[in-house]
């Protein structure tokens, strides 16, 4: 029973202080989400992400951090730009991607690097251009050239130490840290939802307010079948003599999942297409070419002016991270060079650079199925909302902080089964 699999958990003292670590961390997050810059109206600030929805939507990613303005009001988006940049550039500099690719854990460390000195730029960039439209929009009032720098210094450092501490959850806990802490900021608006629900409660929209309830049942189950299916490829080993014994002559199967991105792409579309909607909303108070450019710009991305043609990006972007991604992450050579060496073969497919083409045409079909589904569960609610003309909070419309959240509890209970399945084989 999985009560008993909870106890079970706590009474592991190695496990038991994983978990509480993760939520030590939690505990740490939401009390500097809660602490703002200063000379802060949080009463405007909250009405004004109530109305701009592209804000609104990057609020969630950062658990209530932004509308406060809290000291670490970018969230981990200059982190998680700076890494999308650098694995774009492993397509252009071949070198980069030999670090990527082909060094081990080494190279990847180097990598990891790279991308944690760009955070700093990256947050500087974001943060001054998000102080510089609160100010436009007299949310903030005017900073000094001396509180400006304070400010961009401190959410900087915000950023930063927000980055080390999902590398923390990574290193010494259960999961990907960054998940986790996407997630923990995702959750923690849910009280205050299911509260604004109560307060705006009208039985008329009660057949509506079903629909959406019914819709995110459906998302939840659609996430679950497709992140646990497999596309499983048989593999068998020769049979080899070495001294008195003999080795191999085994059957198994490579699984391939039908998502193996898991929730990577909707993290890096959501921030490619939030960045140009700042960027336009920063240049779009000017006047000129520049500002009518800008306007258009912020037109086309913004959810509340133009759904469709923001549903429509938002879907390509999914489909397109999700290809890139397992491309990055996903080595068919490599795959096919290791079950040569080991003396395993796919029936029928000869070794070599015939299993690599073979991979690359199973997965190129599988990953059609896995792009299509996390698209459509992204831009599902721009598609109800549209059709029944409701806007019902975030979490439980589903889409895209559903997926993550349903994504991250599956990956970190498999990781606590793995936990729980490695100590059982340590008492044999």
């Amino acid at each position: 029973m999985w009560y008993q699999k909870i106890i079970q958990i706590f009474k592991i003292r190695d496990l038991r202080n994983k978990i509480l670590f993760i939520l030590g961390i939690f505990v740490i997050f939401r009390i500097m989400a809660n602490i703002p810059i200063p000379g802060i109206d949080l009463a405007r600030m909250r009405e004004f992400f109530e109305a701009n929805q592209l804000l609104g939507l990057l609020n969630i990613f950062t658990g209530g951090a932004l509308d406060n303005l809290s000291i670490i009001m970018l969230g981990l988006g200059p982190y998680i730009t700076s890494v999308i940049i650098l694995q774009l550039l492993t397509m252009i500099f071949p070198q980069l991607e030999k670090l990527y690719k082909e060094e081990g854990e080494t190279g990847r460390q180097k990598f990891n690097q790279y991308g944690r000195l760009l955070t700093v730029p990256f947050a500087t960039l974001q943060g001054y251009g998000l102080l510089i439209l609160l100010q436009r929009q007299n949310i903030i009032g005017t900073l000094s050239p001396i509180s400006l720098l304070t400010s961009l210094l401190t959410v900087a450092a915000g950023a930063v130490f927000l980055m080390w501490l999902g590398e923390l959850i990574s290193e010494k806990g259960i999961g990907n840290g960054i998940s986790l802490l996407i997630f923990a900021g995702i959750v923690s608006a849910l009280p205050n939802n299911i509260r604004q629900l109560i307060i705006t409660y009208d039985p008329s929209r009660i057949p509506a307010y079903l629909l959406f309830f019914a819709g995110a049942l459906a998302i939840i189950a659609g996430v679950v079948l497709v992140n646990e299916a497999r596309r499983n490829i048989p593999v068998s080993y020769a049979k080899r003599v070495r001294g008195m014994r003999m080795y191999g002559g085994v059957s198994t199967y490579l699984p391939l999942n039908i998502n193996p991105a898991g929730v990577i792409p909707i993290i890096f579309a959501l921030s490619i297409l939030l960045f140009p909607g700042m960027i336009a909303s920063f240049l779009a108070g000017g006047e000129g070419m520049i500002s009518n450019i800008a306007q258009t710009i912020g037109s086309i991305v913004d959810p509340a002016r133009n759904p469709w043609s923001y549903g429509i990006l938002y879907f390509l972007l999914v489909g397109l991270f999700t290809y890139f991604y397992t491309a990055v992450t996903f080595d068919p050579k490599a795959i096919s060079s290791n079950l040569q060496k080991m003396g395993g073969f796919i029936p029928g497919i000869r070794p070599g650079p015939s299993t690599a083409n073979f991979l690359y045409y199973v997965l190129n079909r599988i990953l059609l199925i896995g792009a299509l589904f996390l698209g459509t569960i992204a831009v599902l609610p721009i598609i109800v909302q549209g059709i029944t003309g409701v806007v019902l909070f975030q979490f439980l419309v589903g889409g895209t902080a559903l997926l993550i959240v349903v994504s991250v509890v599956l990956e970190t209970m498999r990781q606590v089964r793995a936990q729980l399945q490695m100590r059982e084989y340590e008492t044999f």
